[in-house]
């Protein structure tokens, strides 16, 4: 059982500066009661640590109802309290206040309470100011500076910190280094400790493991981020050439895993396993898996790290444990909380009986058959098909509750939105372009094999694909929606692949080595929706040149829905979950034609892209078939 909640309506009525305040106060106390997640709009929270403390007692008599009374008679009401706390108190004058009270604090706690805050203006005069009364450059960065890091780091464990405000101080911690650096004598210090951070071999998936660059770059550790898709070899050879204390590895695909094991087993084999604790992370990834599993094979240190603030708390220890720090330790290893289930191997053959789906249904006329490559497409053509929420919630991690996500989306969302894609075209970031073809087709079993259309061979089979099939409910299979060749006929089965091009992935690279991490979240997260989009146009096409989109639903809403005849089935989604199969649609569609590669673990680059499979029966929408 998870739980959700739209923190917001709790503080409706209140003015502005009172809902801030109520928002995140509430939003604490149901954390620590269990909540899973929230939807709130990052504008109208703020972290725990900058409210008054005179305003979050109220604020908690408010919640908890901590009315008092002498008898009968009510002698302190909390929400008359809150409301005359609060009267005649704007946003603005608000802000304005925290601003004075950070310029009367004593330099050395202004200058940490600057990361806290993620308050840039000023900042650049208050080092000065304390270089100027003696303070060493280095002093500054470690007595001050990490210090407040340290401090947001707290506050994030104990969830009165959210990751929009962290990366702000990570963001004002990056400044102040950087203006720092150049009064710095150079030593011969190596800091707090490194590690290498790498996305392993195959995965192309790097937004977890930059946060994490991030964040222990902005606490004093030396980060050497070797990128993504890099083999063990790759990894060994830096971590020895940088001479770090510790290695992590990230992957976002289930494949990753596996890589990840194999990893493990070359360092042992190398005789490595000893020589640098290692730390794994990334979506696939669950604790029991890595401190159970891979813990009972790999005779080295190896830890899971949920997020990059337990990453950074690993290295603490990690350091710890290398310096001699008495008590230090790495935290123990944890057992896995619910049995492991193994699924029986059964020797009984698969189950390739078709489904109950029709089969007396028409079978469009392709417009051609073979691939074209279509390059150059305007932006204009496909951002009609994105998807608004996608991008603003999933993204960018803009919140909005019922009846309060288009207020969102107007004050906030597409405003940015229209300044990043005018600055994408006028930077000339994307390079929209697909490859995508119809091919003559027919179903053995759970099988679709796609016949060569001209030549010698015409009719002979050139490509077969292989789908798994439901146990249960319809057992449904992905080549139930195409013509038996028992039935005589042939089929018609469409592939394409999109992509963004490596442009826009570069331009990302550059605003994370900018340290403009939010720039950099937000053009990363539109380019990937872009993609959809593309996708989601080009599918629209393909209907139409197969004339079945009179069933389109009517707004995008509908068609997000799969409000259409027909589906569009990717690699490693529950219908069709073998990436490797990416093999046989490249041999058909040459994608690199329009500079889109398949790498040696199924995925393309760049991540921009996105292939699938377009079947046109009108019974074919998501399943899953495991």
């Amino acid at each position: 059982m998870q739980t959700t909640l739209g923190v917001s309506n709790v503080s409706f009525g209140l003015n502005p500066a009172a809902r801030v305040v109520l928002n995140s106060v509430f939003l604490h106390e149901c954390v620590a009661a269990g909540l899973d997640s929230a939807i709130v709009h990052p504008s109208k929270i703020m972290p725990l640590a900058r409210i008054d403390e005179a305003q979050r007692k109220v604020a908690l008599d408010l919640i908890y109802d901590r009315r008092e009374y002498n008898g009968e008679d009510l002698t302190y009401d909390p929400l008359s309290a809150y409301l005359q706390l609060f009267e005649g108190v704007e946003l603005a004058a608000s802000r304005n206040v925290r601003a004075a009270e950070l310029a009367a604090l004593p330099l050395e706690e202004r200058l940490q309470r600057r990361i806290i805050d993620g308050e840039k203006v000023g900042l650049t005069d208050d080092l000065d100011l304390a270089m100027k009364t003696g303070i060493a450059p280095l002093a500054i960065i470690n007595d001050h500076l990490l210090e407040g890091m340290k401090i947001v780091g707290e506050l994030f464990g104990k969830g009165e910190m959210q990751l929009p405000f962290v990366l702000q101080s990570a963001e004002v911690m990056k400044t102040a280094v950087a203006y720092l650096e150049p009064h710095m004598e150079k030593l011969d210090d190596e800091g707090r400790g490194s590690i290498l951070l790498a996305t392993v071999k195959g995965d192309v998936h790097d937004i977890g493991k930059n946060l994490v660059d991030i964040i222990l770059s902005n606490n004093g550790y030396r980060v050497v981020n070797i990128g993504i898709k890099q083999t063990i070899n790759q990894i060994i050879d830096a971590a020895q050439e940088s001479d770090v204390d510790a290695i992590g590895m990230s992957g976002l695909l289930v494949k990753s895993t596996v890589i990840m094991r194999e990893n493990l087993q070359e360092l042992t084999a190398r005789g490595l396993d000893q020589k640098w604790p290692v730390i794994l992370g990334g979506a696939a990834l669950t604790r029991a898996f890595v401190e159970v599993d891979l813990a009972n094979e790999f005779s080295g240190e190896v830890r899971y790290a949920r997020d990059a603030f337990e990453g950074l708390h690993l290295m603490d220890a990690i350091m710890g444990v290398k310096k001699g720090v008495p008590g230090a330790a790495l935290p123990a290893l944890r057992e896995r909380k619910v049995k492991a289930v193994v699924k029986p191997v059964s020797d009984e053959p698969a189950d390739t009986r078709r489904s109950d789906v029709a089969v007396d249904i028409d079978i469009p006329t392709p417009p051609f058959f073979g691939s074209r490559i279509v390059k150059g497409i305007p932006l204009a053509d496909y951002v009609e098909m994105l998807d608004e929420r996608a991008l603003f919630v999933g993204q960018w991690g803009l919140k909005g509750n019922r009846g309060e996500f288009e207020a969102m989306v107007e004050s906030e969302g597409r405003p940015r939105l229209r300044a990043l894609l005018n600055q994408v075209q006028s930077q000339g970031w994307l390079n929209a372009a697909v490859v995508y073809g119809y091919f003559p087709c027919v179903s053995e079993g759970n099988d679709l094999v796609v016949l060569h259309h001209e030549g010698p061979n015409e009719g002979k089979e050139r490509v077969r694909f292989s789908f798994p099939r439901q146990s249960r409910d319809r057992r449904l299979c992905i080549s139930d929606f195409f013509a038996s060749r028992e039935s005589g006929k042939v089929d018609v089965v469409s592939f394409h692949v999109v992509t963004m091009g490596s442009v826009v992935s570069d331009a990302a690279a550059k605003l994370f080595a900018e340290n403009k991490y939010r720039e950099y979240m937000e053009l990363h997260g539109l380019s990937v929706q872009l993609t959809e989009a593309l996708a989601e146009h080009w599918h629209a096409r393909i209907r139409e040149e197969m004339s079945v989109r009179g069933l389109d639903a009517p707004d995008l809403a509908g068609i997000l829905d799969q409000g259409y005849r027909g589906s569009r089935y990717s690699y490693g989604y529950p219908a069709c979950p073998d990436i490797e199969q990416q093999i046989q649609l490249c041999e058909l569609l040459e994608p690199g034609r329009i500079g889109v590669e398949l790498s040696e673990e199924f995925q393309l680059h760049p991540e921009q892209s996105t292939s699938a499979i377009i079947v046109h029966h009108p019974e074919a929408k998501y399943f899953n078939a495991n």
